[in-house]
């Protein structure tokens, strides 16, 4: 149990917008009880060392793969994409213990947090051991990374994912997939046996369907109809144009419009990365109220393509960020990546600012925040008297940050510094990083170092 604390945040960032001299009061469960406007010469008051924001919800995270960003950059030909990527990342898979996973998972977590993120969702496909035997305990990886949300500090809400098949229509699965492979009954068994799990750890329990070339329609309209968690539900969709060539050759539509013509897609939805879209796609959509699941550094880093952001959003479509396969791990990278891809495709500036004289850190942000508690299955969102004290202290010695007021800071934080500009964060009423280090990070480093020498 946290210590009681009452907080002094010169700068603050609620969700009516910024206020000054405002004094936050977190009870020993880690909540915050009183938000109040009008800071008086009190005694207990301890003073934050620079403007407070709230940290974002990362949507869209496979943490193992934290353990092979920078491995797959040796060219094996000019057609390297996706696609031979894959193939590295199965490599790893079948050296990885659950041991592995959650060391890797709380250095990547640790990272997260210090990236100004305060919940992440772990759309987790990795649950057997290598040739698809399956451990003992039919949750074994997804406990390892249960713990190491709670080692690391994090919020997580947990999606175990359905894989069955290698292609459309319901090809058989390859030697690489197996760890991820499970039929109809053996993934619902799966979700109800994490349900105790998650409860007790704190954490939100959904589910993600990896993709329409991993399940066939009625593999997914039967799951959808069985399934009791009530949380979010996540899917892959139009990554990959060679996705959408073989979709199309499959069922003559489109990953989006198929997806939105046979299933009951609305807001319990997140479209993970849906990059290949026509314009009624991406109109169809925003209007079905799920959130678009960006990745912009993993999407460049594979050579996917560029989401339609600007006419995603300006047909009321919403949208947050996740890191994926982690060659970043900050919010500063995702949200300046996001804006520069519509700014290259489109040869102009400002391109996510939705009216004259807005600032596009703000924009982006309050989306961002908006769409990954929708993703996370959060019932709210940003600093408010209820809710997990979970914030994000800019560094007030940072001359950027310093210098800065209103929505300057974030321009200043996503466009001109970085994971550098976060100081502090707290995590249900604890601080987890304090100047820039996270509490636990020689032991965490540690461990993550012997486990990347085992399977290099």
């Amino acid at each position: 149990m946290a210590a009681s604390q009452t907080l002094l945040c010169r700068q603050i960032l609620l969700p009516e917008g910024w206020a000054s001299d405002v004094v936050l009061a977190v009870d020993g469960e880690g909540l915050i009880t009183a938000i109040e406007t009008s800071a008086d010469a009190r005694q207990d008051l301890v003073e934050l060392a620079g403007p407070v924001v709230s940290p974002l919800v990362n949507l869209h995270s496979h943490a193992f793969q934290r353990a092979m960003a920078g491995l797959a950059e040796l060219a094996g030909s000019t057609d390297d994409s996706f696609w031979t990527w894959r193939d590295a990342m199965y490599r790893l898979v079948g050296r990885m213990s659950p041991d592995d996973i959650e060391i890797v998972a709380t250095k990547l977590y640790s990272e997260l947090i210090k990236g100004g993120f305060g919940h992440v969702v772990e759309f987790h496909y990795l649950h057997h051991a290598a040739g698809g035997r399956p451990y003992a305990n039919v949750g074994e990886t997804s406990r390892r990374i249960l713990r190491a949300a709670q080692a690391a500090g994090i919020g997580l809400t947990h999606l175990p994912v359905f894989y069955a098949h290698a292609g459309f229509g319901g090809i058989a699965p390859g030697e690489g997939q197996r760890p991820f492979i499970h039929d109809v009954d053996q993934f619902l068994g799966l979700l109800e046996a994490l349900k105790p799990d998650c409860r007790s750890a704190g954490a939100t329990l959904g589910l993600a369907i990896h993709s329409l070339r991993a399940a066939t329609p009625d593999e997914m309209r039967e799951i959808l109809a069985a399934e009791e968690t009530g949380g979010p539900i996540h899917i892959h969709v139009a990554e990959q144009e060679r996705e959408v060539e073989e979709c199309l050759a499959w069922s003559r539509r489109r990953p989006v419009e198929f997806l939105l013509d046979e299933m009951p897609v609305d807001d319990r939805w997140c479209a993970i990365h849906a990059t290949h879209m026509t314009t009624d796609e991406t109109g169809r959509l925003a209007r079905s109220g799920a959130v678009a699941g960006l990745c912009p550094a993993t999407e460049a880093n594979l050579g996917d393509g560029i989401f339609p952001a600007t006419d995603f959003v300006g047909s009321g479509g919403r949208f947050g960020i996740g890191t994926d396969s982690h060659v970043a791990t900050t919010v500063g990278e995702e949200l300046r990546l996001l804006e520069y891809s519509q700014r290259l495709r489109d040869r102009r500036r400002n391109r996510l600012a939705t009216r004259p004289g807005a600032s596009v850190g703000r924009t982006m942000f309050d989306a961002a925040l908006a769409g990954g508690c929708q993703a996370a299955g959060l019932r709210t969102s940003g600093i408010r008297v209820g809710a997990r004290a979970d914030l994000v202290v800019l560094d007030g010695n940072n001359p950027f940050i310093g210098a800065a007021s209103g929505d300057q800071v974030l321009d200043r934080w996503l466009f001109a510094l970085g994971s550098e500009a976060v100081r502090d964060v707290m995590a249900g009423g604890q601080w987890v990083v304090r100047e820039g280090r996270h509490r636990d990070e020689e032991a965490i480093d540690r461990a993550f170092r012997e486990v990347l020498l085992k399977l290099a």
